[in-house]
């Protein structure tokens, strides 16, 4: 049996990644780039890069083909353009970017240590109002974790 760590090693062998400051690089450069951020929902509201698009890990292969009523015409007819994918740690977007060139990919990679890392090097962070955030206080948000009222309904406080 592997470990999830020893899976996305072995995914990472099979892929392209680059750092942060390489991504935002690219989106200087590439008017066309799609950076397409595959965290959940409750994660993209907080914090984001900007012009990013969210695409659920939980849905993105079917975003991908047009039979599926999840279908995004961007990533349908993108699999020669140019596409980073992104998430909180990059791991998630290992996995994700791998599993996309196995779908006919071709230009694609995945952001190596996600938007933590991003974050580290101060690279702007918008919340849902295009406001650019504080790096200090995408870091607390980092630090607490995933949206852990969502993944844990027992422990959410319920008001009468």
């Amino acid at each position: 049996m592997k470990t999830f760590k020893q899976i996305v090693a072995e995914a990472s062998k099979d892929i392209q990644e680059l750092m942060p400051w390489d991504v935002d690089e690219r989106i200087r450069e590439n008017e066309d780039l799609l950076i397409v951020d595959i965290r959940e929902e409750c994660e993209f509201s907080r914090f984001h890069i900007k012009h990013s698009m969210l695409v659920p890990r939980g849905i993105l292969e079917t975003a991908c083909e047009k039979e599926y009523e999840d279908a995004i015409p961007e990533l349908v007819n993108g699999r020669d353009k140019e596409i980073i994918i992104i998430c909180r740690s990059g791991l998630r977007s290992v996995m994700s970017t791998h599993m996309l060139q196995m779908m006919g990919f071709t230009n694609i990679s995945s952001m190596k240590t996600g938007l933590r890392g991003w974050n580290d090097y101060e690279l702007p962070l918008y919340n849902l109002e295009q406001q650019v955030l504080d790096p200090d206080d995408v870091d607390s948000m980092l630090s607490a974790g995933f949206c852990s009222s969502f993944m844990h309904p027992d422990r959410r406080t319920i008001v009468a």
